[in-house]
């Protein structure tokens, strides 16, 4: 009988290590899978204890979790984790106590700056959210597994925000006209997640996002007003250079709901919008100063 509570995280990345700083001083075993050396030398240093996956035999491990968090991104080829280790989940479907899928509100589709909740469609119009939403639909169909779906819009975070770019001069003001974007900070990824550890409702899906969807342009501009420094051209985004994958992210416009984290999780976001947020990672950059 497991007593000791074991979250397993394949694609121990931004998010998850976040939720770590949340789950290890409450005496939570944490385990976390990446690709090198390096990186497992890290995790080590912050208290999880890492593996190299794939090429680890996780079988051990997988035995001893209770909590199995997925935030692997899919291929051409399907979710990774499944590739590999479908049966082994679906023989311990019954054993997780609670399991979290990381996806993104890409699966929704262009909704032309419309609003969207979890019981909108899903109809990506980007590679990159089919393939999202095929991989929660195989993660899904795994009977017995206690499945949570967690669909985040874009993160930011210590180390990810606007100020690198708009000090040394690369940022840029985009304009698209109606384009707006929602947005979450990390820390409230992982207050989410830790609330849903604590009331599981297998089979739910929740959107990740602050209150406050708004033109990338803005972002940048009040990052800008922070810094006390010039704010960046608009460039206008029919005729500014882009690469393809820069330019698919103003494919879609859509204002993403986040009533359920609140009303179902009793979530209270710590940064309910980017001006939050970014105060917030600016006073802790001065800091560490």
């Amino acid at each position: 009988m497991m007593t000791e509570k074991t979250l397993f995280s394949f694609g121990h990345g931004f998010s998850s290590q976040a939720l770590a700083r949340r789950l290890l001083p409450k005496g939570w075993r944490y385990v976390g899978t990446t690709r090198n050396a390096d990186k497992a030398e890290q995790l080590q240093n912050s208290g999880v204890e890492p593996v190299i996956w794939p090429g680890s035999d996780i079988r051990t491990l997988l035995e001893h979790t209770t909590h199995l968090l997925l935030s692997a991104a899919p291929d051409v080829n399907g979710d990774p984790v499944l590739r590999e280790l479908r049966s082994e989940i679906a023989e311990r479907a019954g054993q997780f106590e609670w399991v979290g899928y990381l996806s993104t509100t890409g699966v929704y589709g262009d909704h032309d700056g419309g609003w969207v909740d979890e019981a909108t469609p899903l109809e990506p119009s980007t590679r990159r959210g089919l393939l999202r939403k095929e991989a929660e639909a195989e993660w899904s169909a795994i009977e017995g597994l206690p499945l949570h779906i967690f669909r985040l819009a874009g993160i930011y975070g210590p180390g990810r925000g606007p100020f690198a770019k708009v000090r040394n001069g690369t940022a840029r003001r985009i304009m698209k006209k109606g384009q707006v974007f929602s947005r979450i900070h990390v820390d409230d990824i992982a207050q989410v997640l830790e609330a849903s550890i604590a009331r599981p409702n297998p089979g739910a899906a929740y959107n990740l996002c602050d209150d406050d969807p708004a033109p990338p342009e803005d972002v940048i501009g009040y990052a800008a007003e922070l810094l006390g420094l010039p704010v960046p051209p608009a460039e206008d985004f029919e005729t500014a250079e882009m690469t393809p994958m820069a330019r698919s992210f103003y494919a879609e416009s859509k204002r993403v709901r986040n009533d359920r984290i609140k009303s179902e999780l009793g979530v209270d976001l710590i940064y309910p919008d980017y001006k939050a947020g970014l105060r917030a990672l600016l006073a802790a950059e001065e800091a560490a100063e």
